[in-house]
């Protein structure tokens, strides 16, 4: 389970104001999907913001992982839901880098129960990140991305399979898919492209929590190419959908899974 709790800003890196590299927002970025996906671009040449919600050594190892190799980001701490805490998250990225052209929101939260007998407040919990916190990042993106950027949210396969115990989880996904088309169209003529991304069965620890290994391999079985996703799969699907080559794909949900249905 991950969680957003804190809005407060950290220290950050690299703190001169740049317009020379594009500028990518990744929410939920330091661990996970996440913390591949703040790689990836990085390696395409982004200068990339690594949001965190409250692990900061996790953030600044991801920072470090970038920085290490030539690449430019830095870590804010905000909690996605926190309309306020993301607008200065915003703030910051056009004082310290110019403007934004990338925004992809990873940060989330599952909790697997029946429906039966799912705790209500964990319910709100996770809709306040999955649904509320998804259209504040969207919103914060809909205002400032430039022209020719992007917009990349997360749902899950699990829209689509509907395994038991995920219906609270899907059901907050499912309200990012809709969500998706319609943030597209409404962006008309800006030239800014807005897709989800819906991993399929995919090794991190938000996956395997709670598991146990045989219903991890269970769930390896499942696509046709009979493996686990990893992280690098995923963040090589939103580097396409951010990247020039992928400009032209746009209002989709794309269905990162291996084959599953």
């Amino acid at each position: 389970m991950t969680t957003n709790d804190s809005t407060n800003t950290a220290p950050s890196t690299n703190t001169a104001p740049s317009t020379s590299a594009r500028v990518a927002v990744v929410t939920g970025g330091s661990r996970g999907i996440g913390r591949a996906v703040s790689l990836e671009l990085a390696r395409q040449g982004f200068a990339v913001v690594v949001n965190y919600a409250g692990n900061t050594a996790a953030a600044e190892e991801t920072v470090a992982a970038i920085t290490d190799q030539g690449g430019r980001a830095v870590a804010v701490q905000a909690d996605v839901a926190d309309e306020h805490a993301v607008a200065a998250l915003f703030d910051q990225v056009e004082r310290e880098f110019g403007g934004v052209d990338t925004v992809v929101n990873c940060a989330g939260r599952m909790y697997l129960s029946t429906v039966a007998e799912l705790d209500l407040a964990q319910l709100d919990a996770l809709h306040r990140t999955n649904i509320r916190g998804a259209f504040v990042i969207a919103q914060q993106a809909a205002r400032r991305l430039r022209a020719g950027g992007s917009f990349v949210g997360f749902s899950t396969s699990v829209v689509g399979t509907q395994f038991p115990s995920y219906g609270a989880y899907a059901a907050s996904k499912a309200a990012v898919e809709s969500l998706t088309l319609i943030l597209a169209r409404e962006l008309r003529g800006r030239d800014i492209t807005v897709n989800t991304v819906a991993p399929g069965p995919t090794a991190t620890d938000l996956f395997l929590e709670g598991k146990t290994p045989e219903q991890i391999d269970q769930l390896a079985k499942v696509p046709p190419l009979e493996r686990l996703g990893t992280p690098e799969d995923i963040a090589r699907v939103v580097a396409f959908l951010t990247s020039p080559a992928g400009h032209w794909v746009n209002g989709q949900t794309v269905r990162a899974n291996g084959g599953m249905i």
